[in-house]
């Protein structure tokens, strides 16, 4: 089965916890605090795998989780890092974050790599805590929660020419003459589903491959008949053979259906209505297709090249591999490009507040990335971690902030899911 779109889960492991600990030797008096530093959490890496055609195997498995670091421990022994864990997809895939619509990566060639979440760091052990004014700390970090991020990826195959027409042009018998690929040919509409991928190899020991895109219809650019799925394989690709009818078998004028699609093109992307066309007249066996090709040359002669083909006889179709053949070294890779270039547009925004304060019935809420990041990593249950974290709620203003609100000694406070009661 062949899927194009996946929606995932990962995360980055967790940082290891930091170590309290003491030296106890016996001839060293004073040891002072021997507590290690926790391992980074692993990463989850993606790789590029040109042997992969499919997202399919992301349809069984949705979320991915790197490897923990390992917890510190004492004589000052860090603790290992987490193992990443690396994730094969197919060569073409455009990684986006499903919560924001950026795009994080477009993974073109074979062996490209790109971190998709990254693990923790490391909670500090008591050592890094000493200072002239407490030689024996017995504070430490929990480890800095991984990353996570919901994924939506999209492979967009990656093809030196790309088939478009209406449905029961002819694409599928076309590629299935001129390369080795066998998709599925049958007279009614939308007898292929899925994008075909096919090799040409001319008798020069020259190839390129050519991509059968699935019928596209009218309104196509805004999603109609699965159009956006179907466009989307053809924003690789550097020429583009479009197909016509050119009997009008299907009662349809070829020269009306070479508007249509050619205005779907520019409506779904303007660079990709820009990119260079040959004109597939098919069915030049069928009668009535002299008189529609005399039409068609007369009107689109002069700014396209046409090739009168039949694809059930096979005449033309070397003519126009050749052609093909000829034009693509000429032609520069496309750039990489989405459908909306604002609708990904990536921007760098800074957050005016470090935190957020508001009311949710008796409880004064707090809420921030930064100080949510501080109560995953402070160890409650001891005296000097609870001191740390007081001191850095008032050096980031949220004790302030809270006075300013009007709290009072018993009024309750919440911050990532915590619950804390307020004490002079």
């Amino acid at each position: 089965m062949f899927y194009d779109q996946a929606k995932i889960y990962v995360k980055g492991g967790d940082g290891g916890a930091g170590a309290v600990a003491f030296r106890r030797e016996k001839y060293v008096p004073e040891g002072g605090p021997s507590g290690g530093d926790g391992g980074r959490g692993g990463k989850v890496i993606f790789i590029a795998d040109e042997g992969l055609r499919t997202l399919v195997d992301f349809r069984y498995k949705r979320h991915y989780k790197a490897d923990r670091g390992e917890h510190g421990q004492g004589k000052n022994m860090h603790g290992k890092s987490g193992e990443d864990m690396s994730v094969r997809i197919p060569v073409g895939t455009v990684v986006k974050d499903a919560d924001t619509g950026e795009i994080l990566a477009d993974l073109i060639e074979h062996g490209q790599k790109v971190v998709v979440a990254n693990g923790g760091r490391g909670g500090r052990g008591n050592a890094r805590f000493m200072s002239n004014t407490n030689k024996a700390p017995t504070v430490a970090e929990n480890g800095e929660p991984g990353e996570e991020r919901n994924l939506l990826l999209e492979l967009k195959l990656l093809a030196d020419v790309g088939l478009v027409g209406f449905p029961n042009v002819g694409k599928s018998t076309i590629i299935s003459r001129i390369s080795a690929a066998k998709p599925k040919i049958a007279d009614y509409h939308f007898t292929t589903l899925v994008p075909n991928l096919g090799v040409v190899e001319l008798e020069d020991g020259e190839s390129f491959v050519v991509a059968d895109i699935p019928g596209l219809i009218e309104g196509a650019h805004t999603g109609a008949g699965l159009g956006h799925e179907f466009l989307r394989h053809t924003e690789r690709t550097r020429l583009i053979f479009h197909v016509l009818d050119i009997a009008g078998s299907e009662e349809r004028d070829p020269l009306e259906d070479f508007q249509i699609i050619a205005e779907e093109l520019r409506q779904y992307s303007q660079e990709l209505a820009n990119r260079p066309i040959l004109i597939v007249a098919n069915k030049m066996d069928i009668p009535g297709a002299e008189e529609n090709l005399q039409r068609l040359t007369e009107k689109l002669g002069e700014d396209y090249r046409i090739f009168p083909v039949s694809a059930a006889t096979g005449e033309g179709l070397k003519e126009l591999v050749y052609a093909a053949a000829k034009a693509l070294p000429e032609i520069p890779a496309p750039q990489i490009f989405v459908r909306d270039e604002e609708q990904h547009k990536l921007t760098q925004a800074s957050a005016p507040h470090r935190f957020e304060l508001t009311r949710e019935g008796d409880f004064f809420v707090v809420s921030g990335k930064e100080v949510e990041k501080h109560v995953q990593m402070t160890m409650f249950d001891r005296e000097d971690g609870l001191y740390r974290f007081q001191n850095i709620l008032k050096a980031m203003g949220i004790e302030r902030a809270l006075l300013d609100e009007g709290i009072k000694v018993g009024d309750k406070v919440r911050i990532a899911g915590i619950e804390f009661e307020w004490e002079e």
